[in-house]
């Protein structure tokens, strides 16, 4: 596993090759400003299509706060993916541990949600990788959150 040639953004195509998640799990449409492993802006664009706003909650929907972590981790994903090469579906991500998380905004329908998230801990054939995650909707801060996971790379598919 060697880093491939520099990626700076990734496009729906790109994520389905990198992320196993597919409808109703993907939760990122989107990843710019790739930084190497270092850094990454992910996007949602949330819509009320979504299955979760038939019971969250009827009249007044608002995307679950675990989706917005998720949504974080899956850009994190998309970064090492993408930057380490990993484009074969061969790529299984696993929360370890999500710390500090703190909701500070609703989001709702027609909102667009960006995910910032750094790297603190991971590097290239390393298994367990830790993040700093913030996910804003308009400049204002949704949610935050300090997140570990395992990439686990499988054999060719």
């Amino acid at each position: 596993m060697t880093e491939a040639a520099a990626v700076t953004s990734a496009d729906i195509q790109l994520i389905q090759r990198i992320l196993p998640h597919r409808y109703p799990f993907l939760l990122v449409d989107r990843v710019n400003e790739i930084n190497g492993t270092a850094s990454a802006v992910g996007l949602k664009n949330v819509t009320m299509n979504e299955p979760h706003f038939q019971g969250h909650f009827p009249g007044t929907p608002i995307m679950p706060g675990v989706t917005i972590v998720e949504a974080m981790a899956q850009t994190a994903a998309v970064m090492v993916g993408a930057t380490l090469g990993l484009t074969e579906g061969n790529l299984l991500i696993y929360f370890m541990s999500i710390d500090g998380c703190k909701f500070r905004r609703k989001v709702v329908p027609g909102d667009q949600l960006r995910m910032e998230v750094t790297t603190t801990r991971g590097k290239p054939g390393g298994k367990v990788w830790r993040f700093k995650g913030v996910a804003t909707v308009d400049g204002e801060m949704a949610a935050e959150a300090e997140f570990t996971a395992m990439m686990d790379i499988q054999g060719p598919k």
